[in-house]
């Protein structure tokens, strides 16, 4: 049994928690801190992974009750959505739990590079109301929708980037609706990923409890603030944070 934390360890967690919480609903960050932020107080990385995923429903909870107006409408697509990103995060979950920790860490820092690229990209596309997309389309996204939601269920960091990119095409919504949707979305892959790992692995339960509070207050303030900063600036922001992680995680796994 993981012994309980110090005052200023709980401390720590839950600051740090409200920061990832803010940057992930704003634009799906959250793993790219709290993973680190876990790995810095001492847990192992495969297992700082699972116990990310047990304090990432929180957050995904106070973002979807802080995105009530931009959700208004939309539950339809977040059940047809998340129906596919839970199957992928289910055999995400699988592949984790089969392939060696340092196989794990290898290949941290390309999934944290393609998910920095991948929100730049996202903020390219313009909603166009007046095609509609072939069914072929769609049905690609849909498949993308599958592999990223194993992707999700295999580590999870910056996947919710990817997502958005898919729904900002599936849906042609505005960025504050799709990224409402994509956190309700997130938020189901993280709830089976979850259940899995907690009768298949180890979750640190007294780090992952103030981390899960921080997160869900930063999840519930993420949208608010969201609307009061340009999109583009945050994209690059989060781009830039993206990038340099990529390089650190690089770096520590070739040590």
């Amino acid at each position: 049994m993981a012994s309980i934390p110090s005052v200023g360890t709980l401390i720590y967690l839950l600051l740090g928690g409200v920061v990832a919480g803010i940057l992930s609903s704003a634009a799906s960050f959250a793993s790219l801190a709290s993973y680190p932020l876990l790995l810095s107080v001492g847990v192992a990385p495969v297992y700082a992974n699972v116990t990310n995923d047990a304090a990432l429903i929180w957050n995904s909870l106070g973002s979807v009750f802080a995105s009530g107006r931009e959700l208004h409408g939309h539950w339809r697509q977040v059940w047809i959505y998340g129906f596919f990103t839970v199957i992928g995060s289910v055999m995400g979950c699988i592949l984790l739990l089969a392939f060696p920790g340092k196989v794990f860490e290898k290949v941290v820092p390309f999934f944290i590079l393609i998910a920095g690229t991948m929100i730049l990209i996202s903020g390219k596309h313009q909603p166009d109301l007046t095609h509609q997309k072939p069914q072929w389309l769609k049905a690609l996204y849909i498949f993308l929708l599958v592999i990223v939601g194993g992707y999700a269920g295999y580590f999870g960091a910056a996947s919710g980037i990817v997502i958005l990119v898919l729904l900002t095409y599936l849906t042609d919504e505005d960025f504050l609706v799709a990224n409402a949707i994509k956190n309700a979305v997130c938020g189901f892959t993280n709830l089976v990923a979850l259940i899995i790992y907690s009768f298949t692995s180890k979750i640190y339960w007294w780090d992952a409890f103030p981390m899960a509070t921080g997160m869900f207050i930063g999840g519930y303030l993420g949208p608010i603030i969201l609307r009061y900063i340009p999109a583009k600036l945050m994209r690059w922001v989060i781009a830039l944070l993206a990038l340099v992680q990529a390089i650190v995680f690089f770096r520590a796994s070739r040590s």
